[in-house]
């Protein structure tokens, strides 16, 4: 029998029940004990105060191995982890003390969250009889078991795995019990604090303890109760958890105060800048981790997009001017300046416009070997305060409406967004160069016209209340251009904007950017040759190289080569093998019989055109639905039929066709240029054929210019006109799929009640206006309404210095 140390078997936490392998059932006085435990099935309420089981194993031949499988606990898991962490415990301590007798390999037990299992291996050399005795006593009493809510049920299973067969004994001892068994029990000691029973020395052990813990618990009591250190939370913080409109109102507030007090003043008049930001970074980037260079003065403006406050004596900001970002490093030692460092930084605000004087240096942090290149302030000035809440560094300004609406928060959220416009400028500078330099002039026409001509297009109109006359906004300038052609101005160019009442998608605004030239003694083939070489070149200079990428809305990416020479197609002779048919000569295209022609043409592609039905109007859905749709790299689209540029020269080789091409890139239209008509004769008929188109019903074609027809008749050289859209190209060079991410401030629908319960700033802090000479108050309501003197008015007007 295995006498066990009662302090080792202090370390089992709940009962443990075994079955194993044998020949017979032994019998005991506890049998019905063992019925219900052999039953599968035990309740927690079924088991004794205290018990303790002896297995013996025996046989003659010992088999390869036993599974003592297994004390499975039904409960939540850390109670379950517990029980078989105790398990494994106490069976490898039986097991070590059993190494002289029986199994001489070690107990490999499985460890899963509810189960334990004991797995013994006998020696390869069999023994003509055998035996191996285990006891494990279990000292946990009813009430201490029970204290364990989520453990309710044991499960027993039992399995040889040599041969598959299923003996089983196990004998339980209570009050009876073999060779000492009994002993042991009536030498274990009450623990009243648990209700368990244990050895004396573990009695001992725990009541030291407990008298330990009850010592410093006086102790603590006794002690002088220290006040917890309250968290100094910053004035940043806690506005942080404003809503938008209550940190307006409160920012306003604060900022009136220092209006009245002017301690600071919130705007000064001048701040001196003498460093470029974008200068600055590689000039100073050279300097090692921890050089300072105090010697130098640095004087620039900036925009607070980070403030970090470590104490009251160092204060951080990342300032960001001219898109570039810096660090300010800000320390009470180094304050100068009449105000002191406190006062300097306690108004200051994420959004805030500041003056900084200091000087360069790099930081030597402690927790990194590479400081940051820094400015180390002496003096902070508030340039600017922003009163709004702008949005966080994390979140970012992401709504793409509102990003629309508000380009100024827009910008200086977001790069990627200032970046366009940069792009932007560079385009628009490089074709003025590209044309200054060729000796073209560059000039100005009318942007409200008496006849909305030089293209087809539905204008706006607009009226003038002194003449009392309807105005068209322009819609192209290319009929003054040629006039000024005309005039003997050989070569102009003009960029500006172009107004078309049509709708607005992706690709189109109400007003827009082109750039319009016309060359005098050039045909189409030449302007062909200058749009490759400036577009070409304009890419490579903006971009660096030829390729470019571009993504659509639904995420195809086009892979684009801009370099000349460019594709060219032919309009007829590629409609002709879409279509799979024959199309009238191009005399004939504009006749009745073409008109039928092209009606069943579309039902038979399956392609719709809205009225009016104009033979131009379903040519042009054809192209778009079957040309334009394969032109992704830039493609020229040549031939077209003489209807459907009333202003272009009639070709030399085919006739009813014209001298025209259109430049197309990723399937949208960038330029449009032909040999400019110079025929007055025929420039009255086009304009006639214009006339009856409107009268069907298209509201798009284009009126008589007397005017112009007149000027024709004066002389207009040979001559080669070309368009081009900027606004589109800078979509294609920038990667943005929406016009209106390429346009500072793009045509937005009205919103809503917009601002009709928006309080100003001055309304906030309750500013009133002032009465001023010529301006009276008007009692007819109980609201104050300002009336402007006219007479005052028209005084002023006269004095207003003119050029």
């Amino acid at each position: 029998m295995l006498n066990m140390s009662p302090k080792r078997s202090i370390t089992l936490v709940t009962s443990i029940v075994l079955l194993c392998f044998c020949h017979a059932f032994a019998q005991s006085p506890t049998a019905g004990l063992i019925e219900s435990i052999t039953d599968r099935s035990s309740r927690v309420k079924d088991w004794p105060e205290s018990v303790a089981f002896r297995v013996t194993i025996s046989g003659a031949n010992p088999p390869a191995h036993l599974n003592f499988l297994r004390c499975r606990a039904e409960g939540t898991s850390q109670e379950a982890t517990n029980f078989a962490r105790a398990m494994d415990e106490e069976i490898d301590y039986l097991q070590r003390r059993r190494s002289r007798e029986g199994p001489r390999e070690r107990i490999l037990v499985a460890r899963p969250y509810t189960d334990v299992a004991l797995q013994c291996r006998w020696p390869k050399e069999g023994h003509p009889n055998w035996s191996f005795e285990l006891w494990l006593l279990t000292l946990r009493t009813l009430g201490g078991l029970a204290r364990l809510n989520g453990l309710k049920e044991f499960e027993f299973e039992v399995q040889n795995t040599s041969n598959g067969g299923v003996y089983q004994i196990c004998t339980p001892i209570c009050e009876m019990a073999e060779a000492g068994g009994a002993d042991q029990l009536a030498n274990l000691q009450l623990d009243e604090a648990t209700g368990e029973k244990v050895s004396k020395s573990e009695l001992k052990r725990r009541e030291k303890q407990r008298a330990l813990e009850a010592k410093k618990k006086e102790k603590a009591a006794a002690a002088p109760v220290k006040p917890k250190p309250e968290k100094i939370v910053s004035a940043e913080e806690e506005e942080s958890q404003l809503t938008p409109n209550q940190y307006f109102e409160i920012r306003s507030g604060k900022i009136q105060k220092l209006r009245q007090s002017k301690a600071p003043n919130p705007y000064p008049h001048k701040f001196q800048v003498t460093t470029d930001l974008r200068e600055f970074l590689p000039r100073y980037e050279s300097l090692k981790t921890g050089e300072h260079l105090k010697d130098v003065e640095v004087r620039l403006g900036g925009r607070i997009y980070t403030k970090r406050v470590s104490g009251t004596k160092l204060v951080f900001y990342d300032i960001r001017a001219e898109g570039v970002k810096v660090q300010v490093m800000c320390q009470a030692q180094e304050a100068a300046g009449d105000v002191p460092f406190e006062q300097q930084h306690e108004h200051l605000r994420r959004g805030d416009i500041i003056g900084i004087v200091g000087y360069p240096g790099r930081t030597a942090p402690r927790n990194r070997p590479d400081g940051e290149l820094s400015i180390f302030a002496r003096e902070i000035i508030l340039l600017t305060p922003c009163l709004h809440q702008i949005p966080s560094e994390h979140y970012g300004f992401k709504d793409q409406e509102q990003r629309y609406r508000q380009r100024y928060l827009d910008l200086i959220m977001n790069d990627n967004s200032r970046n366009v416009f940069v792009t932007r400028s560079k385009m628009i500078t490089y074709i003025r160069r590209y044309f200054d330099e060729r000796d073209f002039v560059e000039v100005e026409t009318p942007m409200m016209n008496a006849i909305a001509g030089g293209a087809t297009a539905k204008p706006f109109v607009t009226h003038h209340n002194d003449l009392d006359m309807n105005l068209f906004m322009r819609v192209a300038p290319e009929l003054y251009l040629k006039m000024l052609i005309v005039g003997g101005l050989e070569r102009v160019y003009e960029l500006g904007r172009l107004f078309r009442n049509e709708g607005i998608d992706l690709t189109h605004n109400p007003e827009f950017t082109t750039c319009e030239f016309y060359m005098a003694y050039a045909d189409v083939y030449d302007i062909m040759d200058i749009t490759e070489d400036l577009v070409s070149g304009l890419v490579k200079h903006v971009t660096g190289s030829y390729q470019t990428t571009f993504h659509t809305q639904t995420g195809e990416e086009y892979q684009l080569n801009w370099e000349k020479p460019w594709k060219r197609i032919d309009m007829m002779g590629a409609l002709e093998e879409a279509c799979g048919e024959k199309f009238p000569p191009g005399e004939e295209l504009h006749s009745t019989e073409t008109n039928e022609f092209l009606k069943r043409i579309l039902k038979k592609m399956n392609v719709e055109c809205t009225p009016p039905q104009t033979n131009a109007r379903m040519l042009d859905k054809l192209v778009g639905e079957f040309i334009e749709e394969t032109c992704v790299n830039p493609t020229f689209i040549t031939g077209h039929p003489q209807m459907m540029s009333p202003l272009a020269k009639y070709h030399r080789d085919c006739p009813g066709l014209c001298e025209r091409f259109e430049a197309f890139v990723c399937k949208k239209e960038i330029v449009n240029a032909y040999t400019e008509l110079n025929d007055p004769f025929d420039q009255r008929l086009r304009f006639e054929e214009q006339a009856r188109q409107k009268d069907q019903g298209d509201d798009e074609a284009q009126m008589i210019d007397e005017n112009f027809c007149t000027s024709l008749e004066y002389g207009l050289p040979p001559t080669g006109g070309w368009g081009m859209g900027i606004d589109r190209l800078v979509m294609f060079l920038t990667d943005n799929y929406s016009i209106k991410e390429v346009l500072t401030f793009p045509f937005m629908k009205d919103e809503p009640n917009h601002g009709k319960d928006k309080k100003t700033a001055a309304e906030v802090v309750g500013i009133k206006p002032e009465v001023e000479e010529g301006i009276r108050e008007s009692s007819s309501d109980a609201s104050t309404s300002l009336l402007i003197n006219h007479e005052l008015y028209s005084a002023q007007v006269e004095h207003v210095r003119r050029p």
